[in-house]
């Protein structure tokens, strides 16, 4: 049986703090996830316009088995940035890869797009290496939902986005958790806006508890007029999907891929060729598995449902904010 963690939050996998950052004029932000130790990832990308930095690394087949901190960021290409200044902050603090007497922090990341969110979007300088700083610096184990880090200048097909993030604890003692910024340009709810595809998975009444009567209609049209037009589109849903299990790079690789099926049940359309959909997968390898196939196949299960339980958390908590160009969901539902 899975049951959400104490917190419901990625952070019930002991070790793992998330930090957020954000700007309220650019209308965008940061979040950075990081543990007391190298963390053992790999990531899956789905989505036909992803943006990502130092990913290549990840591949089970690559040297590095572990890696220091996870960006996900605003600011399309700009945003890729933030992951400079959280690389800064670990090598002041002697975090990294030592290599050669020198201390080389290990830090993907991947970013979504909301640069036509309403903020002010003409900076001078670059503002995500600062935020990926004070990202870093906010690292905790407890954080808030919705409009705040790299979901706060989210936004979906009808809906403001946001942060989400969700967690299970398994009956083997192994916990699993997710994270994600939730920017599609599919819907997380079907056509009448108030019915989240996820609610088959919901728990406790965490994003609504709303059951939609009829099941929805996932037959829907591009040409929804709720829908901006697709032309105009570049949009992604990112996150992190996080366990205390003891994997393999190759395993990692495998529990992102399975979390992915979180996306297509908690957003439609998804995984489109405007979309950048990627998540990492990341463990801090404290459980062993008892069995080998059985517990790695329940680890990929709860990934998906805790993936979808997570995305629909942070479409509820988005919060309106001056000049959005779109509503929240709970100002879609009065």
């Amino acid at each position: 049986m899975m049951q959400p963690g104490p917190k419901n939050l990625i952070t019930d996998v002991q070790g793992l703090l998330v930090g957020n950052a954000q700007d309220e004029k650019i209308k965008t932000g940061v979040t950075v996830l990081s543990g007391n130790k190298p963390l053992v990832t790999s990531y899956c990308v789905m989505g036909g316009a992803p943006g990502t930095r130092e990913t290549d690394l990840l591949a089970p087949d690559k040297t590095i088995k572990g890696v220091d901190a996870l960006v996900l960021s605003g600011g399309s290409a700009f945003g890729l940035d933030a992951a400079s200044g959280v690389v800064d902050t670990l090598q002041k603090n002697g975090k990294g890869l030592e290599v050669g007497g020198h201390i080389v922090p290990l830090v993907p990341a991947a970013i979504l797009f909301d640069l036509t969110n309403g903020g002010e979007k003409n900076w001078s300088a670059n503002p995500y290496p600062d935020l990926g700083r004070e990202a870093y610096k906010n690292l905790n184990s407890k954080f808030e939902l919705g409009t705040v880090g790299a979901g706060f200048g989210a936004q979906g097909g009808m809906m403001k986005g946001g942060l989400g993030s969700a967690s299970f604890k398994l009956e083997n003692n192994i916990t699993v958790g997710a994270l994600v910024a939730v920017n599609p340009v599919g819907d997380a709810t079907d056509q009448t806006g108030k019915y989240f595809w996820a609610a088959p998975f919901e728990i406790d009444g965490e994003f609504g508890g709303l059951e939609s009567p009829s099941g929805g209609s996932y037959a829907m049209s591009f040409k929804r007029p709720e829908l901006f037009p697709l032309e105009d589109r570049a949009n992604t849903t990112i996150g992190i999907i996080a366990t205390d299990a003891d994997l393999t790079k190759a395993q990692a690789q495998r529990l992102a891929t399975s979390a992915h099926d979180g996306i297509a049940r908690a957003i439609v359309p998804s995984h489109l060729p405007f979309d950048g959909d990627l998540i990492f997968a990341t463990t801090t390898s404290e459980v062993p598995l008892q069995d080998e196939v059985y517990d790695f196949a329940e680890i990929c299960h709860a990934a998906s449902l805790c993936m979808a339980r997570a995305i629909a958390r942070g479409v509820y908590n988005a919060e309106n904010l001056p000049g959005d160009p779109m509503p929240t969901y709970k100002k879609l539902n009065g």
